[in-house]
């Protein structure tokens, strides 16, 4: 699959086959049903993105309002959204090993960080798994240390780290 000019745009529930499809790929050690991509979409569209280019499906990304310090388990339905939110939570970004490599991710990092801030959040949050921490400092992201949030990756892997960015003044013009 070659990806020429992909580019993100939100998700629809007919992308949910190529979707899955992504996830089982980039993602085998954790594995979320088809009901939390419906969920996630339904529940927040505009924080649901698919890197779409002239092959197809190259990436998507999950996020949505939450809880600073409070973890999703992985394969589990949210129910509805806190209605005391305090921090945007990216959920998960997966991009196929073609996708990969041309700033995509970076991108689709920005664009939520936008609407992160529109929304009037002041921080985002996610959990870097894998070997993907790195990635992630890049993009001003920090570990949050906490014997608690320890104890809730556990579910995870060992690599698993909790990790925030501050929104208000981290010198980004998105």
């Amino acid at each position: 699959m070659s990806m020429p000019s992909p580019s993100w745009r939100n998700m629809s529930a007919a992308d949910l086959p190529a979707i899955m499809a992504a996830a089982a790929e980039v993602h085998p050690d954790y594995p979320e049903g088809e009901a939390v991509f419906t969920e996630r979409l339904a529940l927040h569209p505009a924080g649901c993105l698919v890197l779409a280019g002239g092959d197809g499906i190259g990436g998507y990304v999950l996020s949505h309002p939450w809880r600073f310090g409070q973890v999703p388990a992985l394969d589990s339905l949210l129910g509805a959204l806190p209605e005391d939110a305090d921090i945007y939570y990216i959920h998960d970004l997966a991009l196929l090993p073609l996708a990969r490599g041309g700033g995509a991710a970076s991108a689709c990092v920005h664009r939520l960080a936008a609407h992160a801030r529109a929304a009037g959040f002041a921080r985002m949050a996610l959990v870097a798994v894998g070997n993907s921490a790195g990635f992630w400092q890049r993009q001003d992201f920090r570990e949050a240390h906490d014997e608690a949030l320890a104890r809730k990756l556990a579910s995870y892997d060992s690599a698993a780290r909790y990790m925030i960015r501050d929104l208000k003044d981290d010198g980004r013009n998105t």
